[in-house]
């Protein structure tokens, strides 16, 4: 009886210890994806975000990131969402760094009121990249003509099957120049009154969390829950938000129905993806 009279009261005098949601923000950054391989996207955190952020009674929401970056759009969408709802439900946002939030990452890691990652995380690559492949001497090799129309002389600019051209490129650094300096603002702001002087923090060098403390990229050292103990007492819970999942056990927003051709497709795309995150993982030796 007594239990249970405990349970109607509010949670602030029952002495349970306060509970706080846990989003954890995992894998590249890439704008699609599917049921064979699932990204890190607005599209597919979006829902967690908001469940977590709707949780009551609870001051803060932890975010934890492991991300070596990718795409800028939806770093910034995630970002936008993690400081709307914030402002909206008017929680504090602590983010933790686990072994990378590199790029895109840290751009989605500047949502945070502030920052926390161990001493070996790594931090920073304020910049931006793209990279591809060219084939042109190889289609001639095995005999195969590259046949393109177009209407609009740049429809097929930076075209892997043609030679590369100088207008391309200084056409490509150019809108590479508009989003870092995005990015660099986005820093600034954030950061304001804690980034040191330092000219190698907007270069795209990446550092240990140490170092990244001395920069002021970060705002200290430690993990989640030593970090939210202190903080909160040591009664507090830490509550891990995951997408809802349906009868079966999938995760909702459910999946169309996948014919055979389309299981293949998706099977080849995704591939091709786990390479290209493969590869932005091992830029930092991951």
């Amino acid at each position: 009886m007594a239990g249970f009279l405990r349970r109607l009261m509010p949670k602030r005098f029952r002495g349970d210890g306060i509970i706080i949601p846990v989003v954890r923000l995992q894998g590249a950054i890439i704008s699609g994806g599917g049921q064979f391989r699932p990204t890190l996207n607005l599209a597919n955190v979006a829902p967690v975000l908001e469940k977590a952020f709707s949780m009551k009674d609870t001051p803060a929401v932890a975010i934890s990131i492991n991300s070596p970056g990718g795409s800028p759009v939806q770093s910034r969408l995630i970002f936008t969402r993690i400081r709307e709802l914030a402002r909206e439900k008017q929680k504090k946002v602590l983010v933790f760094v686990e072994d990378v939030a590199a790029s895109g990452g840290y751009m989605i890691a500047l949502a945070g009121d502030e920052i926390i990652a161990d001493p070996t995380s790594i931090v920073g690559s304020i910049g931006v990249v793209s990279g591809g492949f060219g084939f042109p001497e190889l289609l001639k090799k095995i005999g195969v003509e590259r046949r393109v129309y177009t209407a609009g002389e740049n429809k097929v600019i930076l075209d892997p099957f043609q030679p590369e051209k100088e207008k391309d490129i200084e056409y490509l650094k150019s809108l590479q120049l508009e989003i870092h300096q995005v990015f660099i603002s986005m820093v600034r702001e954030r950061r304001a009154g804690k980034l040191t002087d330092d000219a190698t923090v907007f270069s795209g060098l990446f550092w240990s969390g140490t170092r990244g403390l001395e920069l002021g990229l970060i705002d200290g050292l430690g993990d989640m829950r030593q970090e939210l103990k202190k903080r909160y007492g040591q009664k507090t819970k830490l509550q891990l938000i995951t997408a809802a999942r349906g009868l079966l056990g999938r995760r909702i927003p459910g999946v169309a129905p996948v014919s055979l051709e389309g299981a293949a497709s998706g099977l080849a795309s995704g591939l091709v993806e786990a390479a290209e995150e493969r590869a932005l993982w091992s830029r930092y030796g991951l």
